[in-house]
């Protein structure tokens, strides 16, 4: 490709192209103002490039090409070359794809990209790169290395020693250093070393010049080295003296300690990882780096255990360990840089210790789990108990004037009757024993025969009804202090039916709206307003610990649902949450609001029911469900299963079943079975010898972590625990 005159692909109208003009006659005005910035804008550019005038810049240059960068590349390396460019390589980037150029004291970087959705074609990028400390390459020279930061030269001039030495000589004075000698040199060191078998070195300095470029420069040390085949090897970098020689401690990388200054580091794992490791280029001599670690690693309690074996490039390697953990320091030369390599990993005595400090935390964490598991269960069943001796046995009479295929007793409550699907649904302060006495004898007297069933509880009965091709299927529930009555079938089916609804006969009269601004309650655990008709807060907590997983507010306040937003918000606020702006949903009815906390993410929902507004805050600890391992992975839900009762039992959830082992989930058995789904609405199925199958249904959301946990009479305790 032949370099083509500047402005042949600018669009020929007259105002773009004087606009174009006065553009990079400015640019090249600014450019010129400094010697050490190259006008970009003066370059040769590639035949057909397409430069991109949209965003002037004085100091870049971007134009596409119709070729792929595979062939772009190399044609501008040639084309730059050709105008007197000459390439080199930084060290420690030799696999980098940018072009790297120098032309006197003025540097040059040239990059490609791929062109927006055409692979076929590409874009080039000249940027100016400014030298900091300027040394000339020896016309010819190969295997060029350089950082003109420093500065460090390395490569190999084709002319002989004595040649490169008059080369250097001349051109090194005439860029301004100066040769030091002993009494020059005085300020850095007492003695200068010039003896170099078979070579020359010489060492130089420079004043601080504007017009140069140079400021606050490091004497260099300039090293010549005969080559076999006539050439000669050329070596220019800061002078040892001039570097420091004791080395301070920069922030540790993967917990392990690295020297200031470097000029790149990385670190892979972290104090608790079994193995972790730290690389660096240390811009120090290999004997202060040295030193740095002996003072170092001896402070963190690290011993030296003799010498290993040496690995390519190696000049120092040097075993270390502690009580619990072994590793090798490897330190070399390249370049002008100590090679620093730290391995180390834990012993094999201490992975045993830590395996059987976490088994012991585990099961520490199961039976502390289980002994809540059981108190939650024990208090469930005395609450139950309670609240059914507060049920009457008494034989009901049929409630005058129900508009309900079948009758309902005298004290139905809460009557949702849906004649088009079949369903019927109301709650009774009478026991299960009652009702379904009640069921039986008014349904038999009315012609409907029953089918045996093998649920036949105090706390619970199912029945089954069928006369003259149709059925009714009725469930009776004890749910807290009364019973639910559930019912549906072709039995119930009632052609153009209007919904039939009652009041309850204990509803509890509608509390006053507040008129007075809500005010928070100083005891409160998670923000409420001391206006409220009613509030609970639940936690799960990793036991022993006073972290929970997940805390969850739920509060019923007599205000308009603007008021109660404008609450949460001033009080959140004043906690350090902060709302996020993305997908929240505010209506007069209701609001979705999702917080980051201290402690994690929050999400706040608000309602309306009964001319209240209901409030169901969420704060979420995602560190302290990692910890539990019960994170459950991204995008979907976790659930975990255990078994307190005395026999298997096999749930089958989303088409897996799971068999669950007696004490899974305890001291025994710790690891109980664990499964991700993702979100959505599943039906399961818990299935014990001898009992039939009890069929539930539980809806989980990306991120929620919930347990199902089967109690000794094979009832499901569900908990969400994230």
């Amino acid at each position: 490709m032949s370099m083509t005159p500047r402005g042949m692909q600018v669009p020929a109208r007259w105002r773009l192209l004087a606009c174009g003009l006065v553009l990079m006659a400015s640019c090249s005005i600014a450019a010129a103002a400094d010697g050490g910035i190259v006008d970009v804008h003066a370059l040769p550019q590639l035949e057909g490039a397409v430069e991109d005038t949209s965003r002037p810049d004085p100091y870049r240059v971007e134009y596409r090409m119709p070729t792929p960068e595979a062939v772009t590349s190399p044609a501008v390396k040639k084309l730059l070359s050709t105008d007197g460019w000459v390439p080199y390589v930084r060290p420690l980037e030799e696999k980098s794809a940018t072009l790297n150029f120098k032309k006197g004291r003025q540097g040059l970087s040239v990059h490609f990209t791929q062109a927006l959705g055409r692979p076929d074609q590409s874009v080039v990028y000249y940027t100016t790169d400014r030298i900091y400390g300027n040394v000339p390459f020896p016309d010819g020279a190969s295997d060029i290395m350089f950082d003109g930061t420093r500065p460090y030269l390395g490569c190999i001039a084709p002319s002989a020693l004595d040649a490169t030495s008059d080369f250097y000589a001349s051109q090194m004075a005439a860029i301004g250093w100066q040769k030091l000698t002993p009494e020059t040199a005085a300020r850095w060191t007492t003695s200068l070393d010039e003896t170099v078998p078979n070579g020359f070195r010489a060492f130089y300095a420079h004043a601080d010049s504007k017009e140069g470029g140079f400021y606050q420069q490091k004497p260099v040390m300039l090293t010549l080295t005969r080559r076999d085949d006539g050439r000669t090897n050329v070596d220019i970098r800061v002078a040892p003296f001039a570097l420091p020689s004791e080395l301070k401690a920069d922030g540790d990388l993967a917990g392990l300690p690295r020297p200031n200054p470097t000029k790149t580091a990385r670190g892979l794992g972290s104090t608790s990882s079994n193995k972790r490791e730290m690389s660096a280029a240390a811009m120090a001599e290999l004997p202060a780096v040295l030193a740095f670690y002996h003072r170092e690693l001896a402070a963190r309690g690290w011993q030296e255990d003799g010498s290993a074996p040496l690995a390519p490039g190696d000049e120092v390697a040097i075993k270390i360990s502690t009580a619990e953990e072994t590793g090798v320091l490897r330190l070399g030369r390249k370049y002008d840089f100590t090679m620093i390599s730290l391995n180390v990993q834990v012993k094999e005595s201490a992975l045993a210790a830590r395996a059987k400090a976490k088994k012991e935390a585990d099961e520490k964490f199961l039976v502390d789990a289980l002994g809540t598991a059981k108190q939650l269960i024990a208090a469930d069943e005395a609450r139950r108990k309670t609240q059914a001796a507060a049920l009457s046995d008494a034989p009901l009479n049929t409630l005058a004037d129900s508009k309900t295929p079948v009758p309902l007793p005298e004290n139905a409550e809460d009557v949702k009757f849906e004649g088009s699907d079949g369903r019927l649904q109301f709650s009774s302060t009478s026991s299960v024993t009652a009702l379904g006495t009640f069921y039986r004898a008014s349904l038999k007297n009315a012609g409907w025969k029953e089918q045996p069933s093998v649920i036949n509880q105090p706390n619970m009965a199912v029945m089954e009804f069928s006369k003259a091709g149709k059925s009714i299927s009725m469930t009776v529930m004890q749910m807290g202090p009364k019973v639910n009555v559930s019912a549906n079938g072709t039995g119930l089916v009632v052609a153009a039916a209007k919904p039939v609804e009652s009041k309850s006969a204990e509803a509890k009269p509608i509390q006053a709206k507040s008129t007075e601004p809500l005010k928070p309650d100083p005891d409160a655990a998670l923000p409420v307003p001391t206006q409220r008709s009613s509030s609970g807060v639940s936690s799960t907590k990793f036991p022993g610990s006073d972290q929970s997983f997940r805390k969850e507010l739920e509060a019923s306040i007599p205000a308009e649902l603007s008021d109660v937003l404008a609450f949460y918000r001033a009080e959140l606020t004043k906690r350090g949450w902060q709302e996020k702006t993305d997908g929240a949903t505010v209506t007069a009815e209701r609001a979705e609001l999702t917080f980051t906390s201290p402690e994690g993410p929050a999400v706040l929902k608000l309602g309306r029911a009964r001319d209240e507004t209901t409030v169901s805050l969420v704060q979420r600890n995602p560190q302290a469900a990692a910890k539990a391992d019960i994170m459950p992975k991204a995008g979907q839900a976790r659930v975990m299963l255990g078994n307190i009762g005395p026999k298997e039992a096999s749930l089958t959830i989303n088409k897996q079943t799971i068999k669950i082992a007696a004490g899974a989930g305890g001291p025994q058995s710790p690891k109980g079975p664990m499964l991700d789904l993702p979100p959505g609405k599943y039906q399961y199925a818990l299935r014990m010898p001898g009992q039939p199958a009890r069929t539930e249904t539980l809806t989980v959301a990306a991120g929620d972590a919930w347990g199902l946990l089967v109690g000794p009479t094979g009832e499901v305790l569900p908990l969400q625990m994230y």
